[in-house]
């Protein structure tokens, strides 16, 4: 039987497709894809272009403050006090900086160290820490930064900043203040017109390489900076020179812990100078203990002693009480709510006049013509000559003191604040004081600033300060008088006498407040006083803290003021008035009534 041929086998279930309906299937899936990719194409480029472009780009971008010039501060003739001059703050890119291989983060921190005088640890750190910006120093000098660029450092560049110079070193510190590292004022004047001074800063952005470089053809935008407006002082920088040096010369002389002078023109208000010891370097207050950084003239409040006795007299005279002769019976001793009072030295039975007791600065006599006074009356002068409240000279930091009110005075105050105990004051409110008197019983507003300066340059002159009448001009004209008795060899600064010149003051030895112990430790010396006695034209403040080679303002402050006063009368080319000074009398009888 013949074998039938063998088939192949058949594999069920398998069906081939048409080739048209694969192609149909691979050009869906192509025209989905490309509309997928199209779609974010447009998304891309037309709707986020924009965005992804900026990004781009400031990835390649580097912004940096243009900083505005700070407005300088003068002195009354023009002298520079405060300017600023070119500096760089030298910058880097960590994250270029410590990807370099050559020369390596710790050669260029070795390399840096010894140019910008910062530890070669601190640099690393900063050249190797996060992010893209860092300062490696700030406020170097150009010559500095360009031998920094010299050494061509990856990342390292440096900034155009402004650095504040003071050209006359710590010549009134106290009163210019200081700036902060960013140029912000901190301190004095430099803070309390920092708004006037430091002007609006600018801005430039350049386009940069990968390296950091700037591209010079790159892109670049430029916001100009507003330099600020200058500030013209009432200081006169000769008279502050004489008045720090002579200060220095006798708180080093007298073992004292510190002191002040103010010297001003008793008719305007003018400050002419505000010097006080212990100072500081303006440019380098980092350096000094935070203690010294304030103005003492203002802030520092004290027991004033005799020097407030004035107002004690004042308030006689004013009122109508008591005459400049009207005679006063002083005792050894006085025994008043419970204590014994008495004058610096020991005397027996005195009749004095109302200008002896001024004189002499006798305790006793103060307390016995505030009786008459009155001690309602005695506080509503107190305040009218501006104590227990802030100057108006408007300076950060200034202490109003403490007065209190009759009310809350103890049984001693009652018999202290006549001759100057148990009130606090500053020393600008005891020049105030002194001001009111030499300008005919008219009190005039101190102040520092004689104008602002433009950015063209004009001056703008300040508004004119406040007056206010406390006593009236005889009364005024009558303490001038009994105020140059002080001077004689009958008073207690015959050592603040100028030849040729009449000179109306008084002293101040004030038991000085330990914060310490909370108690009476040392003294206050102090001296206040004007010349010409008959026609006021300057007037200079001496306060001395706690000297222990000598405490008497009359032996330790005098001879500071009579220096001090010379030299400014000289500088103000202020001529003797040629006049004779009245011979007020001291003492009477001890058989003539009291009057």
């Amino acid at each position: 039987m013949p074998r039938r041929p063998l088939r192949p086998p058949v594999r069920r279930g398998l069906r081939l497709g048409e080739p048209s309906r694969r192609l149909h299937a691979v050009l869906l899936a192509t025209v989905f894809v490309v509309i997928v990719f199209g779609l974010r194409l447009v998304e891309i480029q037309g709707i986020q272009g924009e965005v992804y472009s900026r990004q781009a780009q400031a990835q390649y971008l580097r912004s940096t403050t243009l900083p505005a010039p700070r407005g300088e501060i003068v002195d009354r003739n023009g002298a520079v006090l405060a300017t600023s001059v070119d500096a760089r703050d030298v910058v880097v890119d960590p994250s270029i900086a410590k990807q370099s291989t050559s020369p390596t983060p710790q050669v260029m921190a070795a390399r840096l160290a010894p140019l910008l005088g910062v530890p070669a640890s601190t640099l690393l750190s900063r050249l190797t820490g996060p992010g893209r910006f860092a300062y490696l120093a700030r406020g170097v000098t150009p010559a500095v930064a360009a031998k920094v660029l010299a050494l061509d450092l990856p990342g390292v560049a440096d900034e155009p900043v402004l650095k504040r110079s003071y050209p006359n070193g710590s010549l009134g510190a106290s009163v210019i203040g200081f700036v902060g590292i960013d140029g912000n004022g901190l301190g004095g004047l430099e803070y309390a017109y920092d708004a006037t001074l430091a002007g609006h800063a600018g801005h430039r952005t350049v386009e940069t390489g990968s390296d950091g470089t700037v591209l010079p053809d790159g892109a670049t935008t430029v916001t100009p900076p507003v330099p600020g407006e200058g500030l013209q002082l009432t200081l006169d920088r000769d008279i502050e020179w004489e008045a720090q040096q002579a200060l220095a010369q006798q708180v080093t002389a007298t073992g004292a812990k510190g002191g002040t002078v103010i010297v001003m023109r008793p008719r305007t208000g003018e400050i002419l100078a505000m010097a006080s010891v212990p100072t500081f370097d303006p440019a380098h207050p980092q350096d000094a203990p935070p203690s010294v950084l304030g103005n003492p003239a203002v802030s520092d409040v004290f027991e004033p002693g005799s020097t407030a006795k004035v107002i004690t007299m004042a308030a006689a005279l004013d009122s109508g009480i008591l005459t400049p002769t009207s005679v006063i019976d002083v005792p050894p001793t006085l025994d008043r709510a419970g204590y014994t009072f008495h004058d610096a030295e020991p005397h027996g039975e005195e009749k004095l006049t109302l200008t002896g007791v001024l004189a002499q600065s006798s305790n006793i006599g103060a307390i016995l013509a505030s009786e008459r006074v009155g001690t309602q009356r005695l506080y509503q002068y107190l305040r009218a000559f501006g104590l227990g409240e802030p100057s108006g000279l408007g300076f950060p930091g200034e202490s109003a003191g403490v007065i209190g009110t009759p009310q809350s005075w103890s049984a001693s105050q009652r018999y202290t604040i006549p001759f100057g105990q148990g009130i606090a004051v500053n020393a600008m409110q005891v020049a105030d004081v002194y001001a009111t008197i030499a300008n005919g019983g008219v009190r005039v507003t101190p102040t520092l600033i004689k104008g602002i300066i433009g950015r063209d340059g004009t001056l703008h002159p300040a508004a004119p300060p406040k007056q206010t009448r406390v006593i009236s001009a005889a009364a005024a004209r009558q303490l001038e008088e009994m105020l140059e008795a002080v001077t004689t060899d009958q008073g207690t600064a015959p050592a603040a006498r100028i030849p040729g010149y009449r000179v109306a003051g008084k002293t101040g030895t004030a038991q000085r407040v330990d914060p310490s112990c909370a108690c009476y430790r040392g003294y206050t010396a102090s001296f206040v006083g004007f010349a010409p006695a008959d026609d006021p034209q300057l007037l200079v403040l001496v306060v001395l803290d706690d000297p222990v080679n000598g405490h008497f303002g009359g032996a330790v402050a005098a001879p500071v003021f009579r220096q001090v006063m010379s030299f400014a009368l000289q500088t103000e080319k202020i001529p003797p008035t040629g006049t004779t000074p009245p011979q007020l009398p001291l003492q009477v009888p001890s058989d003539q009534p009291v009057g």
